[in-house]
């Protein structure tokens, strides 16, 4: 049973990872419409337009399918460790799996968490995981996760952006429903990994302290950590 949820999930995410990428392909730097073409200095399109055209595409991964690849791999990865409890909650990490994805991608190349896949996510995860009888933690979670990243941000607005407050929310909100080992992990993981990257480049000379770089990706990377790691 666990060998075919993992190759169904894998099968969805591969699919799902062909909207991921169209979804990061419309997200570009201010003033630049990526579907128009590059560097026409049209106005950005609104989310509703960017969820319109990306609805019209056909699911069929695109070469290189490293997007889709990896999407694909990270769903599998969830179903292999969700896949004997609860459905609801397996549900709601796939979910979480894609739109992670989507805004991994879109971080790492605009350093921006957009609220179109952000918010919506919210009431979809509150929904997935009613049923599952772990709500109650999962509130517990978002509501401290988001806290302690709201106080971070209200200290070093610069070195944090409000995304991640939100982030940090969805997080909390998923982690909390496996458990408090969990929420640690995702918590502590998320800033040991962005810690370890800045290391990296100011060891490879390839940044200064005063460089930024986008930190949903490791904050999401923790996430992922959290459940594929035994934690009862």
């Amino acid at each position: 049973m666990t060998a075919l949820a993992v190759a169904a999930a894998a099968l969805y995410g591969l699919l799902a990872g062909r909207y991921v990428r169209e979804f990061a392909r419309r997200y570009g730097p201010p003033g630049h419409d990526p579907a128009a073409g590059p560097g026409n200095g049209a106005a950005e399109p609104g989310p509703l337009r960017r969820l319109r055209e990306v609805a019209r595409t056909v699911p069929v991964p695109a070469w290189p399918p490293t997007v889709e690849a990896a999407t694909a791999a990270v769903c599998g990865a969830v179903a292999w460790r969700l896949a004997d409890g609860s459905g609801w909650l397996l549900a709601a990490w796939l979910y979480l799996a894609v739109a992670g994805m989507a805004l991994a991608v879109v971080d790492w190349r605009t350093r921006r968490l957009p609220d179109a896949v952000t918010l919506p996510s919210y009431p979809v995860l509150l929904g997935l995981l009613a049923p599952s009888g772990s709500l109650p933690h999962a509130c517990l979670g978002m509501l401290a996760l988001g806290a302690v990243y709201a106080v971070l941000w209200l200290v070093r607005p610069d070195a944090l952006g409000l995304g991640d407050v939100k982030l940090a929310g969805l997080i909390g909100l998923a982690t909390g429903a496996l458990g408090l080992q969990p929420w640690i992990t995702a918590a502590a993981g998320g800033h040991l990994l962005g810690a370890s990257y800045a290391l990296g480049l100011l060891a490879t000379r390839r940044a200064t302290l005063r460089s930024e770089f986008p930190f949903g990706p490791f904050m999401l990377a923790a996430a992922l950590a959290a459940v594929l790691l035994p934690y009862r």
